[in-house]
């Protein structure tokens, strides 16, 4: 696998992180914020997360830094929707619901990390429940980006709804990740005794 490579993959996940501030940038637009413009960028930029993969394992493509800039794009996607979200909507639930997935973003990544250091990657690998939380993130997010930060609207009801389900998944998901690294973790503690 070529360390950098330019390819369509590349190209997509590359076009992921520059929708980013794009998104931000549309639903903070001020006299109410272009919403659904808000929503609809992101749905773009969480779609090309399935279509980098699948084009990267279709094409033959998989690159070193393909797989470094996947997941990265993945949480600026995410921690940049859900600080907005936070800050817009300014409610003890979002704050909460934000802060329990941006926390297990970076603790996850942390791990990964750490996991890639003991020769152990694969213990963390994605799972299906990593895979329906993903979902439902998206889902509630880009419900939540197509609404004005009010709380009485049943669509931003249904996104807090969603976007609970995806907390509680998130929880989950970062309890399994845990209990399979944790043999290497307790061998890793012991070695810097």
């Amino acid at each position: 696998m070529p360390v950098f490579k330019v390819n369509w993959p590349n190209l997509v996940t590359l076009g992921r992180i520059v929708l980013v501030p794009v998104f931000a940038l549309a639903y903070l637009l001020p006299g109410g914020g272009a919403y659904l413009l808000a929503s609809l960028l992101f749905a773009a930029a969480a779609f090309t997360d399935w279509l980098d993969g699948y084009l990267a394992r279709k094409l033959g493509q998989t690159t070193h830094f393909g797989a470094f800039l996947d997941p990265v794009a993945d949480k600026l996607i995410v921690v940049t929707a859900l600080t907005v979200l936070i800050g817009e909507h300014g409610n003890l639930w979002m704050t909460f619901a934000g802060l329990v997935i941006i926390s297990r973003e970076v603790f996850i990544s942390a791990l990964r990390e750490w996991m890639a250091e003991m020769n152990r990657r694969g213990l963390v690998a994605v799972i299906m429940v990593g895979k329906v939380k993903t979902v439902l993130q998206m889902a509630a997010i880009a419900l939540l980006l197509a609404n004005p930060p009010e709380l009485e609207r049943p669509w931003v009801i249904a996104g807090y709804v969603l976007l609970y389900a995806a907390t509680f998944m998130t929880l989950w998901s970062m309890t399994v990740y845990l209990l399979a690294a944790w043999p290497t973790l307790q061998l890793g503690m012991k070695r810097n005794r």
